[in-house]
């Protein structure tokens, strides 16, 4: 259960602060925050009011006793590497997540979210390989062959709850958080074009399938998955036979199967559809155009946004009669944090998923 500790440095962590800054802010010395930090003294009331107004969250929020939890394990970056990824960004991504899980288990006290179907768990070690292991999920949803057209409802049908964030300017695609006895949520950067939310959607996904604990290989098994799920290699194989592989090629086949044209480059090359030559070539004038961070705005298509959470918010409003400022005093933040969260909820309602009202 949190304690007011816990909570100060998840205040401090939400805003990006450091000890030192928010302790000047307080108006104590830095070794009296890391003690309150660490719950080695206990706050007085004048304490709890400051921290309130510099942290810009209310009192309420320093009540919360849900447990805090620590870094998920997959962060997504935007280039699929961690080094343009700091502690700060980290720490951040973490606090939001962490209210998002207390948010997450009070919402869904007042709704019933079923599920229209299970998520396997099939271990990399039992199954070998994350191709073998992306054919299995495809197979145990039923999902025809060909591409997938909205992914984000498939991983909702199967109890995942997907949420968007900017995460606070980070260059992160995607971050899986996975607690005991809650729905695991896909949060992803709302600023990041459509094709590669999808692949890291279908990275976050495998992790969730494959990987109970932590390996080294785990993000390289999460790529082979993501690709294999999305591009599975029979279906995309004969995509490639018989047609010689340009960039007008990759960029029709991106549309019809809503994957960057670097995704179907490297499925070219797997299913030899390519000699190495040509795929050199084709390598160097995506690198040449800029197109290896950024492909053609010409060619995005749009992305399939989350519904569940929205719906259920939104079921608050409208089944439950909830007032806007009656969501906030739950939610224990301000309304410029929920908006940033969860948007507008005088905006239009999604297509609504399988809930129920609970009385």
């Amino acid at each position: 259960m949190a304690t007011f500790g816990d909570l100060l440095r998840l205040a401090r962590q939400m805003r990006g602060y450091t000890q030192k800054r928010s302790a000047d802010d307080l108006g104590v010395a830095q070794a009296v925050l890391s003690r309150l930090e660490n719950g080695l003294i206990e706050p007085d009331d004048d304490l709890i009011v400051r921290a309130a107004k510099v942290f810009q969250l209310p009192r309420d929020f320093f009540a919360i006793t849900d447990t805090i939890y620590g870094p998920p394990v997959s962060v997504h970056t935007m280039l699929r590497g961690k080094a343009d990824v700091s502690a700060r960004d980290i720490d951040m991504i973490t606090a939001e997540l962490n209210v998002r899980l207390f948010h997450l288990r009070m919402f869904m006290e007042n709704v019933d979210f079923n599920p229209v179907t299970s998520l396997p768990q099939l271990d990399i070690e039992q199954f070998e390989t994350p191709e073998r292991i992306a054919a299995l999920v495809r197979a145990h949803w039923k999902l025809p062959k060909g591409p997938i057209r909205n992914l984000t409802r498939l991983l909702e049908q199967a109890g995942i709850i997907v949420a968007e964030s900017d995460f606070h300017g980070a260059s992160v695609s995607g971050v899986t958080f996975a607690a005991p006895g809650r729905p695991a949520i896909f949060l992803i950067n709302r600023h990041h074009p459509a094709d590669r939310l999808r692949f890291t959607l279908a990275h976050e996904l495998g992790h969730l399938v494959m990987h109970r604990f932590p390996t080294a290989s785990m993000e390289d098994e999460a790529n082979r998955f993501a690709s294999a799920f999305l591009l599975p290699p029979d279906d995309i194989k004969a995509a490639f036979a018989g047609r010689r592989v340009t960039l007008e090629l990759l960029a029709s086949l991106k549309q019809e199967w809503r994957v960057s044209m670097q995704s179907l480059l490297m499925a070219a090359q797997t299913q030899n559809a390519i000699t190495d030559n040509q795929a050199r070539y084709l390598w160097q004038q995506i690198s040449a155009r800029g197109w290896r961070t950024r492909e053609p705005a010409s060619l995005d298509f749009p992305f399939d946004g989350p519904t569940v959470l929205p719906t259920i918010l939104k079921a608050h409003v409208v089944d439950l009669g909830f007032e806007p400022g009656e969501l906030l005093k739950m939610a224990k933040i301000y309304e410029k944090d929920f908006v940033e969260m969860y948007g507008d909820l005088s905006e239009g309602t999604p297509p609504r998923p399988r809930l129920r009202i609970v009385n």
